[in-house]
């Protein structure tokens, strides 16, 4: 017994010394440990991860960018029942606890011991799993874990629960880039926290021990049946009813990859966003939740979007089927586990699935679609699908299905109007289209090519193609600035003139159709687009003066050639320059810059950005105190932002940039930022040309649409429409732009290796066939329900009747007349000629009597 007592006593004694030895340990550790421990203070204002959003002005989802999918949510935003399910399957004593378990500790320690070293997971409180996931790495050390322990006491100290277990809602990894529940829920589910069930709970709240093994889509089999384990500790711990519990047992895995619904297709625009926040804001622009707000509008970049595509089919479709995308020898015995291997590598591109052709007859043919669906294809389906010869031939209308496709055949179809499926054909050539309001630059519709997932490349601001004819107008402003009139007559005749790097060292321009009409006047010679007389008019006033008068539309020295050919559109421009040039026009004469970013927002809904561009703001009163006359734009840097600088440097290799490509770019700006001062005034937009100049060409090109290469729009039924049409040689570069006083619109077609578009039904693609219907199937759409917006008649505009032959006065008698506007300081010198046109007449007259 006296033994006993003493090894009793002993062992009483050793377990105290082991106790005091364990404090003192501790001790030390925290006093060793403690000057490097984080300030967890810090983690009160913590701000999360939140991936840069971009909207439409109208307020709808362009782009999200960033690594992570993260919605922040308030603890209290947070249903019950999802904490519940939380606290279950992590840290039932979380609320009790003084922020480490030591049952847990044991356990873990336990499992070390028997399993020879082993550092298994375990152990860990929710707030010990914070301090993990803000302050240390993940490696398995013992430092480490004690290390943990003691932030953990410390954020005790400092927190309370409910923002300890904020902090863990948020911040935790759930699997597929998803952080955080209300990400989670949006991803797998495509709910808000209170839309979620119970069952849905406990699935959310299965993936935060291995999220990337134990998710509802890697791995639902196992999912379910750790869903299932935590909703027996929701059943244990009274969080739920026994009723509860089975209706959420049954309840089927209903999870799926929701990708955040973009509600804007416009891919080009939201990275232009990013190269220009980024530019701005530097990379925490993608991490801090900043969000754009555009200044594009859905419903017209829809309008754009679906305008461009339609165009482009309609463009290829004429120009024939140039065959399968591939062709693959099919076993009798595949089956479809072979057709998905086929598509592995193809992926729908705007509308147009991929799929396989495994049957096919003289009447109809079956695709494999690689969304497992099929797809049965009849001749009307392939009708259009004439074999493609050359760029300007096609081959016979097909009479039978099996003569298109043939099995094994690689296609792709899409749904026409009806809902049909029909063969298509991703087009080679490309397009885009830049829109604008004039009054201020801002961007409202932006293409800038068929598919930005084949191809990044912006043509809508980065192209530097041939305008043709569309450049005709500021040839045509400058002339009237020089004292040309709409009624001048220009001889339309055939010229030859030096060129020694031409054949016989002559360059000898044409007209389109290689018809001449000899003495024409200046309106009739723009309708028909008359090559001739804009030489003749580029000569007349000088090529150094038009160049620079050029530039007050925007563009850059350097984009415009120093010759003749300038008034042939030779100059190297893109859509965004050429709808900013045009808007010039729509606007009374005001030289705006494009701009598409109007507000940055931070996380919380503050402004840190407000543009204030330059406006046309022809009513202001800051305007109406400029009497300043009008001139050219105030000299700009020609080196491009960093922004465009980075766009230009990532696409050097592009065959379709030219090099004014940096200075296209440059045309997009981030105006001046007026987010702190609420009162800032108007920026004014220089005062280019004189608005009376600005009526007289824009009159010329009202009638381009009323009789002249862009009739067709005449469909659209407005009166407030002025254009022009532009074709470079042998068809590689088609154009349409055009204005109202609401929107400037530029379309470009073409290929990027700048091969020719060719010709169909014997008819050349020149601007009225590829771009004019793009530009109104758009404008028809953006301008729906708005009323007539057009320049009135400014002062010193005045209508004189005239003589369609001679362009001047006519006398009394004539019955071969017209009316023409002018300015009214014409008119003097129009008289003078016409009376001395007279007396030369009567002088003949007087010796035709000998």
């Amino acid at each position: 017994m006296r033994i006993l007592k003493r090894l009793l006593r002993w062992a009483l004694i050793l377990a105290f010394s082991g106790l005091l030895l364990g404090v003192a340990a501790i001790g030390v550790a925290y006093w060793l440990i403690s000057p490097r421990l984080p300030n967890v203070d810090e983690l009160k204002d913590y701000r999360m991860q939140v991936p840069l959003r971009v909207e439409s002005a109208d307020g709808k989802l362009i782009a999200s960018f960033g690594e992570t999918r993260r919605i922040p949510v308030d603890i209290d935003k947070v249903p019950d029942r999802l904490k519940h399910a939380v606290l279950s399957a992590e840290d039932a004593d979380f609320y009790t606890h003084p922020g480490f378990d030591w049952h847990g500790i044991a356990r873990a320690a336990w499992h070390v011991i028997i399993s020879g070293g082993d550092k298994g997971s375990g152990g860990s409180t929710i707030t010990q799993q914070v301090a993990r996931n803000f302050f240390l790495s993940p490696e398995k050390l013992y430092s480490r874990k004690l290390t943990e322990i003691f932030i953990a006491v410390r954020m005790e100290n400092e927190l309370t629960k409910d923002q300890i277990l904020g902090l863990y809602l948020n911040k935790m990894f759930l699997g597929h880039r998803s952080y955080g529940v209300a990400a989670a829920a949006e991803y797998y589910y495509g709910k808000t926290l209170d839309q979620l069930s119970i069952a849905e709970c406990a699935t959310i709240a299965s993936t935060f021990q291995l999220p990337s093994a134990v998710n509802p889509i890697n791995n639902p089999v196992r999912m379910l049946a750790r869903r299932n384990w935590v909703l027996g500790q929701m059943l244990e711990h009274r969080y739920i009813s026994k009723v509860e519990y089975e209706q959420a047992v049954k309840e089927p895995n209903g999870a799926f990859a929701h990708e955040q619904p973009i509600e804007v297709d416009a891919p080009y625009l939201a990275e232009m966003v990013r190269r220009q926040v980024l530019d701005r804001l530097g990379n925490d622009a993608l991490t801090e939740g900043y969000v754009v707000k555009t200044t594009v509008q859905s419903a017209r970049q829809t309008a754009a979007v679906d305008a461009l595509r339609d165009g482009l089919v309609a463009y290829d479709r004429r120009h024939g089927w140039r065959g399968p995308e591939a062709h693959s020898d099919l076993a009798n015995s595949a089956g479809t586990a072979d057709f998905d291997d086929l598509l592995a590598s193809y992926s729908s591109i705007s509308g147009m699935q991929p799929g396989v052709v495994t049957a096919v007859s003289p009447t109809e043919a079956t695709v494999y679609l690689a969304s497992h669906d099929s797809a049965t294809l009849d001749l009307t389906a392939v009708s259009w699908a004439r074999p493609f010869i050359s760029d300007s031939r096609v081959g016979v209308s097909p009479k039978r299905v099996d003569s298109v496709l043939k099995r094994g055949d690689i296609v792709r179809v899409s749904r026409n109007d009806k809902g049909a499926w029909e063969l298509a054909q991703i087009p080679k050539a490309q397009a885009a289209l830049a829109s604008v309001n004039p009054e201020d630059g801002a961007i409202q519709a932006l293409v800038g090519g068929f598919s930005f997932a084949r191809s990044k490349f912006n043509r809508a601001v980065m192209a530097a193609r041939q305008p043709g004819s569309s450049f005709k107008p500021y040839i045509y402003s400058a002339a009237f600035d020089r004292g040309f009139t709409p009624a001048s007559i220009v001889n339309d005749a055939p010229l030859a003139l030096p060129d020694p790097s031409k054949p016989g060292g002559l360059w000898t321009p044409s007209n389109d159709d290689d018809k001449f009409d000899g003495p024409i006047r200046l309106r009739e010679a723009l309708v028909q687009s008359k090559n001739l007389v804009s030489v003749r008019l580029l000569d007349a006033i000088g090529v150094r003066y038009a160049r620079e008068y050029a530039t007050r539309f925007g563009f850059s020295l350097d984009a415009l050639p120093p010759n003749l050919s300038m008034a042939l559109g030779t100059a190297s421009v893109s859509p965004m320059g050429m709808a900013r040039g045009y808007a010039v026009f729509a606007n009374g004469g005001y030289l705006v810059k494009p701009y598409f970013i109007r507000e940055i927002d931070d996380r919380d809904g503050k402004p840190v950005y407000l543009a204030n561009p330059a406006r046309a703001c022809r009513s202001c009163q800051e305007r109406l105190l400029d009497t300043s006359p009008p001139g050219p734009p105030p000299a700009e840097s020609a080196a491009p932002t960093p922004a465009a600088a980075a766009i230009a440097a990532s696409t050097a290799d592009d065959p379709a940039i030219g090099s004014s490509a940096p200075d296209a770019v440059g045309d997009v700006v981030l105006p001046s930022d007026a987010h702190d001062n609420a009162k800032a005034p108007p920026v004014l937009a220089p005062h280019v040309i004189d608005i009376r100049n600005d009526y007289l060409v824009t009159s010329l090109m009202k009638d381009v649409i009323l009789r002249g290469t862009g009739a067709a729009a005449r469909a659209l039924g407005r009166e407030d429409l002025a254009g022009k049409t532009g074709s470079t040689n042998d068809h590689r570069d088609a154009w349409f732009v055009g204005f109202n006083g609401d929107l400037s619109t530029a379309v470009w077609v073409g290929f990027d290796d700048f091969s020719s578009l060719g010709r169909s039904n014997g008819v050349g693609e020149f601007g009225a066939q590829a771009a004019l219907p793009i530009w109104m199937d758009y404008m028809g759409s953006a301008l729906k329900g708005l009323p007539v917006n057009m320049l009135s008649m400014p002062p010193g505009i005045t209508t004189l009747t005239i003589d369609r032959s001679t362009g001047l006065p006519a006398p009394p008698g004539d019955t071969n007349t017209m009316s023409e506007i002018f300015k009214v300081e014409d008119l003097d010198k129009l008289r003078s000629q016409a009376a001395q046109q007279q007396q030369e007449q009567d002088k003949q007259h007087a010796y035709d009597i000998f």
